[in-house]
């Protein structure tokens, strides 16, 4: 029998299918009974699933990341499709498929490393080049680069995710620097291409999406500048030292692309190449982010998506049945 993948779903339908356990919360009804509010995602999108009147204990058995099975009934509420829930039970993650679970970026990952390698090899800094070369020439980092996403759930969270979204502000900053005489083309695309390269460890993508012990302790940003020391100091060996000034800036740029102390930035950008990664990354993120919770939404005859609390807002799709 085939699957029945979340954009499938249609009010009134029962369910009994396999999906990834997102996200987990124990919440309280205005009565003071609990139940169990579980985000259920596969490739084509997610859904939110109740499970009434249950306890902590009930469900300590299931974990988010888990792979669970649940039987419930679809139904709209407020504009919104949702499952009403009768159980859930993990699932092994060795008897799934996985590539029913992961999406993946709908372009070509060769082509999108073509590229990046041709925007890098036009620096014009010989020591930044050959300090490309030492990242491209690295093949644990290109497999991971090819196959990481950007994300857990919110922006280019799929499988080549994170070479898209790098190679997309790469095209953005190579037009965009014509503009801006003061911005210095060599350091904005090194930084670009540097600005998230830590997730390819701060995120675990064999299977679900989740951060692993390092991405959870130390974070993406730091593990990026631990990355470029070690490159640093390779290129350097091969008689290739990258000036201490494009060194500083480089690592100021990863340190600050978050942009706020309340993002997680442990440093305001202070460089034009700084403020301008800033802007670009966050551009890329939102559009891509706004796009994707269109495209997955549940409810095809709405107008609007559900309410997103992450963002705090719903999204306008269009009108149904309009050209």
């Amino acid at each position: 029998m085939a699957r029945r993948f979340v954009n499938e779903i249609s009010d009134g339908d029962t369910i009994d299918e396999v999906y990834v356990l997102a996200d987990k919360q124990l919440r309280a009804n205005r009565n003071g009974d609990t139940y169990l509010l579980a985000d259920l995602r596969d490739k084509t999108g997610s859904i939110h699933g109740l499970l009434w009147n249950i306890n902590e204990d009930q469900v300590a058995h299931v974990q988010s990341g888990d792979y669970v099975r649940i039987r419930g009934k679809a139904q709209l509420y407020n504009g919104n499709l949702q499952m009403i829930l009768s159980r859930v039970d993990v699932v092994p993650a060795d008897g799934v498929e996985a590539g029913d679970f992961q999406a993946g970026t709908n372009q070509n990952v060769e082509e999108l490393f073509v590229k990046l390698t041709e925007l890098l090899g036009s620096l014009s800094d010989p020591a930044m080049r050959q300090l490309m070369q030492c990242f491209l020439s690295d093949e644990s980092i290109v497999n991971q680069l090819k196959t990481a996403p950007a994300g857990v759930k919110a922006h280019h969270a799929y499988l080549g995710g994170l070479l898209e979204h790098i190679v997309t502000l790469m095209n953005a900053a190579d037009r965009l620097v014509d503009l801006y005489p003061s911005v210095n083309r060599d350091l904005l695309l090194v930084g670009v291409f540097l600005h998230d390269l830590g997730k390819i460890r701060e995120l675990g993508y064999d299977g679900t999406f989740i951060y692993t012990d390092e991405g959870q302790l130390i974070g993406h940003l730091i593990i990026g500048v631990e990355i470029l020391n070690e490159k640093l100091s390779e290129v350097a060996d091969k008689g290739y030292p990258v000036k201490e000034e494009n060194v500083l800036r480089l690592k100021h740029m990863i340190a600050s692309h978050h942009g706020a102390y309340e993002f997680g930035s442990p440093k305001l950008p202070m460089t034009p190449e700084a403020i301008v990664l800033h802007h670009l990354d966050n551009i890329d993120a939102k559009v891509n982010e706004f796009a994707s919770m269109i495209d997955a939404d549940p409810n095809r005859n709405s107008n609007w998506t559900a309410f997103s609390p992450r963002i705090d807002r719903k999204l306008f799709k269009g009108l149904v049945g309009t050209e």
